[in-house]
């Protein structure tokens, strides 16, 4: 089974107890470039004396390195994964699970074990890995202050406060006696939270493995479904991830004595040090039986490619198809021009209670289990007017006359000529065609729904029987005015505090030419004489606003473009 890097933040066993942020990450050219050599080769000894113990660790606890080494790359990537030499079977490297680090191993610990039990209501974990885990991070939760001005106006400026927020009420509630706990035994551990969410695997085990069959653990397992993320995903404001249907299904081999699969967010010493590509060379598997690696219980990466390796080429895996604000968030990083990219909207929930008729809306949205917020990806606009530039991975508009066409079940409202090129979800244009709803609309609606099951409400029609009187009697043009309204307010917001795309793109190229010290002018230096490069987490944040300022403007053409067709439709 092909599988990737999962994520949900419900479950922070140590969350953050201070957000004091580290010291801006700025990049110089110096005048004295010994020193700097000196300090990168100090550096990549320590790199070196952290790998050997590291890797001697791993030799005791019998992970295998078939076809790889781990090496340090540099100090924004770390330490990764690379090919050493070929193996025949593309099974690369294999990790025995009882070295994973997952919510439930934290329950088991003997020491902190009951400490977190009570806030929730195998083998330990040696120093050698904790050395080689990062110490510094790219996620905004670390930006400076400054630097996360960078992102106001954008949705993960609001996501980054509120998690902000959570993770320090969590302390306050729950964590403050386990840290200080913990702080006595092993020191700095304001940095957990991060180090676990940027590296965890969503891992697929047998219920068995996870939950030994003692009746102390049966007595905690409805706590742990419910708050320690197991089995479900509910990332801490969530309208960043992308809420596609994730498939959970069995995993051959996993099985053991359950048949059920629970999946888990966890480390795996080795595997979690593979960095992420858009074109990965390698997938990760578990082997539950050992038939296939000879390990039982253990989980391996496995080549994804034809060939053999190149010597000391790279191992990397993918984290999923994630846009640059998931990217960004999760694991503190962005790609330039990601394809995966998308545009979040939504309409607020406390903006309905203004609006006529909200009492009644609210029912409605109710019945139609209708979708306040939608995700639109970079490729939607393959299918739409103005497709230059994207590209479309997959036919979704197939059928889809089809499918609005059982809207209408009157046959009094006329099918609108552009619906084969509309970009946008259904299930979001319904809430809006709801909210615009106007008065004479709102009772064609309730005559619709009553000729449907009765005057005497006999039984209550479905969701689809709701979503068809809605559009028969509002059409879209109400639906599409709020939708270009949101994504003009969008861009609006967006623009606000950093200009528009053309802003962005000047400083992205203004810091790019700075790489070349002859172009440098004297502006360009700080009161020491030092040439000033933008901070990694900066130059992150531009181009994560920028790609959102680049799909909001493209999006609001297309709202744009079709609300004028409804409208000279006669709609």
């Amino acid at each position: 089974m092909k599988t990737d890097k999962r994520h949900s933040c419900s479950f922070a066993h140590v969350p953050f107890h201070r957000f004091k942020p580290p010291e801006p990450r700025v990049f110089y050219f110096h005048q004295n470039p010994p020193e700097a050599n000196q300090a990168m080769a100090s550096e990549e000894e320590e790199a070196a004396a952290k790998l050997e113990r590291f890797l001697q660790w791993l030799q005791v606890n019998k992970v295998e390195l078939r076809g790889c080494n781990i090496k340090y790359c540099d100090q924004n990537k770390g330490f990764g994964v690379f090919s050493s030499n070929a193996v025949s079977d593309g099974v690369l490297l294999v990790v025995p699970l009882d070295l994973a680090i997952t919510p439930m191993r934290v329950l088991q610990d003997p020491l902190i074990g009951p400490e977190c039990r009570a806030m929730f209501e195998e083998g330990e974990v040696d120093d050698r890995y904790l050395d080689m885990l990062p110490t510094t991070f790219g996620n905004p939760l670390w930006f400076t202050d400054d630097e996360l001005l960078e992102l106001k106006g954008t949705t993960l400026y609001r996501a980054t406060e509120l998690q902000r927020k959570r993770l320090l009420s969590l302390y306050e509630d729950k964590a403050k006696g386990l840290v200080q706990k913990l702080l006595i035994l092993d020191g700095d551990l304001e940095m957990a939270n991060s180090v676990f969410w940027t590296r965890a695997l969503n891992i697929p085990l047998p219920r068995s493995y996870i939950f030994p069959q003692v009746q102390e653990d049966q007595d905690i397992q409805s706590s742990l479904n419910h708050d320690s993320g197991v089995s479900h995903s509910d990332i801490s404001a969530g309208d960043l991830t992308d809420r596609k249907d994730e498939e959970r299904s069995k995993v051959p081999g996993v099985d053991g004595q359950s048949n059920e699969t629970v999946w888990v967010e966890g480390l795996v010493p080795g595997i979690d040090f593979c960095n992420h590509d858009l074109k990965a060379v390698a997938t990760w598997e578990v082997d539950g039986t050992g038939m296939t690696v000879g390990v039982p219980h253990s989980m391996y990466l496995l080549s994804a490619e034809k060939t053999p390796f190149q010597m000391e080429k790279e191992i990397t895996i993918s984290y999923g198809n994630k846009g640059n604000e998931e990217l960004l968030y999760l694991y503190g990083f962005v790609i330039d021009n990601n394809p995966d990219e998308y545009l979040m909207v939504h309409y607020p929930v406390e903006a309905i209670q203004n609006v006529p008729f909200a009492d009644s809306k609210m029912q409605l949205l109710e019945a139609q289990k209708a979708e306040m917020r939608c995700l639109l990806p970079k490729r939607l606009l393959a299918h739409g007017f103005f497709p230059a530039g994207a590209t479309s991975t997959d036919n979704s508009d197939k059928g889809k006359a089809e499918k609005i066409c059982s809207f209408s079940w009157s046959g009094q409202r006329r099918m609108p000529s552009y619906i084969n090129k509309l970009v946008f979800p259904e299930e979001f244009l319904t809430a809006l065609r709801t909210i615009a709803m106007q008065e004479d609309e709102l009772f064609k609606v309730t005559s619709f729904l009553e000729e449907l099951v009765g005057s005497e409400g006999v039984r209550q029609p479905t969701d689809t029987e709701v979503r068809t009187a809605v559009w028969e009697a509002c059409g879209d043009s109400g639906a599409l005015q709020l939708l270009f309204d949101l994504l003009q307010t969008k861009v609006m917001d967006l623009e606000e505090n950093s200009g528009t795309e053309d802003c962005d793109t000047d400083l992205l190229e203004k810091a790019q030419d700075m790489k070349n010290v002859e172009q440098c002018e004297s502006n360009d230096t700080d009161e020491s004489g030092h040439y000033k490069l933008m901070s990694r987490n900066t130059w992150s944040s531009i181009v994560y606003r920028k790609g959102q300022k680049q799909l909001a403007r493209l999006f609001l053409k297309e709202a744009e473009h079709v609300l004028h067709l409804s409208l000279s439709e006669g709609e």
